[in-house]
């Protein structure tokens, strides 16, 4: 019984182990302009969505 337990507590030591264990990068920080980059693609592909809906032959429905 005693080997079980032994056997229980190394499977959670190892287990705690490999969650603390930290990433092997540094985290990049985003510049500023790195955020605008990601604004003006956002927004254009808004636009481009706006276009393809406004240039399609269907009804213009909106379902806000």
């Amino acid at each position: 019984m005693g080997l079980g337990r032994l056997m229980v507590t190394l499977k959670s030591k190892i287990r705690s182990l490999k969650i603390l264990k930290k990433p092997d990068y540094d985290k990049v920080e985003k510049s500023e302009s790195m955020r605008m980059e990601i604004r003006s693609r956002k927004a254009r592909k808004l636009i481009e969505e706006t276009l393809k809906v406004a240039d399609s032959p269907k009804p213009k429905a909106f379902a806000f």
